[in-house]
């Protein structure tokens, strides 16, 4: 702590990174940021967009960007977007900002931030085009913990041949994030064709009795097959549950600590 204190008074460092050094978290106004999450638990932190205002997710994308060289933001809007541009160009110049517009997900890196590398590969594969959104949101975060993504998407089970024809695609990887809508039929028969893990991640799309991804999540939780399944919509889950795996391949393939 006396490192950090006299780093402080000398003027090499922030109140808010020190703050973020002592206590594991920064506070502002809108809220506190979980400087430590990445260390302690493996997964990078993220500011979720719903529910917060403009200036509420931008102040937490540049307290960010300070304490750990790195924002992520997911479910926002362009309005959002727009306001985190607009604070890490005023208050951390030469932030590269990416918007993944499909997937409303936000990644700034500060000039100086080295992304982690992990010899791993991760697949996300998808039932059908509108199942791209949680599928996207599981691919930025699983890239962001340094794995390898592939995409193979448009599988569905309704034209089976479509699955099959990318088979060997998908059983190059080391873990599989899979994403259906209606019945979640896909991630089932996947994890009956592979000998990796498979993360079953049901997505909100179909109608009608079972609906809204009701009957995907049931039926994922149902498979004969050996199947993770995560809850509705939930990329971010599904991707660091994905990264988690990853980081450890890399480590028993002897390029981590």
């Amino acid at each position: 702590m006396r490192e950090i204190l006299e780093a402080l008074a000398a003027g090499e460092t922030s109140v808010t990174a020190a703050e973020a050094e002592i206590r594991g978290y920064a506070s502002n106004d809108g809220g506190r940021f979980d400087a430590a999450r990445e260390v302690r638990g493996g997964v990078p932190e993220a500011i979720l967009g719903d529910g917060k205002t403009p200036s509420e997710v931008a102040s937490l994308a540049t307290t960010a960007v300070e304490t750990t060289g790195r924002a992520i933001a997911t479910r926002v809007t362009g309005e959002q977007v727009a306001s985190i541009r607009r604070r890490l160009a005023e208050e951390h110049p030469g932030t590269t900002i990416r918007w993944r517009e499909r997937s409303n997900v936000v990644v700034g890196h500060a000039p100086d931030f080295e992304p982690p590398r992990l010899d791993a590969d991760v697949g996300i594969v998808t039932a059908g085009t509108s199942d791209a959104v949680p599928a996207g949101e599981a691919a930025a975060i699983v890239g962001e913990m340094g794995a390898r993504v592939g995409r193979i998407d448009d599988v569905g089970v309704a034209g089976i041949a479509r699955l099959l024809d990318r088979l060997d695609d998908i059983r190059a990887h080391d873990v599989i994030i899979v994403a259906a809508g209606r019945e979640g039929a896909l991630p089932t028969v996947v994890a009956g064709l592979v000998d990796v893990p498979v993360i079953g991640l049901p997505v909100s799309t179909g109608y009608g009795q079972g609906g809204d991804g009701e009957a995907a999540a049931l039926g994922m939780l149902q498979s004969c097959t050996a199947l993770t399944t995560v809850n509705v919509d939930a990329g971010f889950t599904a991707g660091a549950q994905a990264g988690l795996i990853a980081r450890q391949l890399d480590r028993a393939r002897g390029k981590s600590p």
